[in-house]
């Protein structure tokens, strides 16, 4: 067999395998994500996540949100270091934002920012249930 077609039968061979994909960006157009449609998690201290979405903007910025509900009383997550920016609204419920050595309370349609590279945690301090969205943006951001 000759070198040209050998190149002639891995080209005939190569039309026909199936295409390697990358995953489809969701921020490639306009959308709903509609709350029935994210699978709810639940870690052991009880606190319920659900992912919303993660992709790439057309400006090329790295987005995922996800939401987040902690019971009354639950413990929080380990204090811990990001790697990207975020920014936290509250939809229901009062939480503690541990950072920098202070905390500060954010109630029901407060808006919370978390520079990258912040040390910090979330806890709910209310009395019922506290939601809030995490929107992250850049750095470490998985797509």
């Amino acid at each position: 067999m000759t070198v040209r077609s050998l190149s002639v039968c891995l080209l005939a061979c190569a039309v026909h395998l199936p295409a390697q994909s990358a995953p489809a960006n969701p921020l490639a157009h306009s959308q709903v994500f509609a709350l029935n449609a994210m699978r709810a998690t639940t870690a052991p201290n009880g606190v319920v996540g659900r992912k919303v979405f993660s992709g790439t903007l057309a400006t090329g910025e790295a987005v995922a949100v996800h939401e987040t509900t902690q019971p009354a009383g639950a413990p929080p997550s380990p204090m811990h270091r990001i790697g990207h920016s975020e920014v936290i609204v509250v939809v229901e419920g009062t939480i503690e934002f541990d950072h920098d050595e202070k905390a500060e309370r954010a109630g029901q349609g407060s808006v919370v920012y978390v520079a990258s590279g912040t040390l910090h945690f979330i806890r709910n301090v209310g009395s019922g249930p506290a939601t809030y969205v995490v929107v992250q943006v850049g750095g470490d951001t998985r797509q």
